[in-house]
């Protein structure tokens, strides 16, 4: 099993890159996380997942050893294979994702492409006991179903927001700053519709 790439960065894309290696460039699948981590920089250091299949040999690239980590976990899930994994971590950071795992969080796992209800249940009971150790209980608390994200929740909706793209985008915002009040996450939240 390959541990790292490093190397410099041949091409760059949202959804791949092209790390040069002895003289090979290896296309390696990526989340748009490490996209936004490897933007702008010449050389790079990856760590690799590899998956094998019948038709296909295939390179995943993490930034770090924690998303990689992360998206081992996930592909342990039944349902989940490597493209949705990468869609989830695409679409949140791994501690937002351990977040709203622990804390049942269904709507913000079901936000993501692919991820049906079932998928999104399935991903908590099978991954709750796993990564639960590791999120702090404060921040549980404040993105899984705080007073502040629960009132700005019901007022987006009465003026018309959808609720899952509210859900989405308050989750977002109270992972960055967890210390907003309502009012405060409002007014952030509107200037991104």
């Amino acid at each position: 099993m390959y541990e790292y790439i490093k190397g410099p960065i041949s091409s760059l894309t949202p959804a791949g890159v092209v790390v040069e290696a002895g003289g090979l460039g290896y296309f390696l699948h990526i989340s748009v996380n490490t996209y936004s981590r490897l933007k702008g920089n010449e050389n790079s250091k990856l760590f690799l997942h590899q998956v094998v299949r019948e038709d296909a040999h295939l390179l995943y690239g993490f930034a770090d050893q924690e998303e990689r980590d992360f998206f081992r976990l996930l592909i342990s899930v039944n349902g989940i294979g490597a493209s949705i994994a990468i869609m989830m971590l695409s679409s949140y950071l791994p501690e937002d994702l351990s977040s709203a795992i622990v804390t049942d969080n269904v709507n913000l796992l079901k936000g993501i492409k692919g991820i049906g209800a079932k998928t999104a249940q399935r991903v908590i009971i099978d991954l709750k006991d796993k990564v639960g150790k590791g999120v702090a209980s404060d921040k549980l608390f404040q993105i899984g179903g705080s007073v502040v994200r629960n009132e700005a929740l019901s007022a987006l909706e009465m003026l018309g927001f959808n609720k899952k793209t509210v859900e989405n985008s308050l989750d977002q915002i109270l992972a960055k700053s967890p210390d907003l009040t309502v009012e405060q996450l409002l007014k952030i939240a509107l200037k991104s519709f």
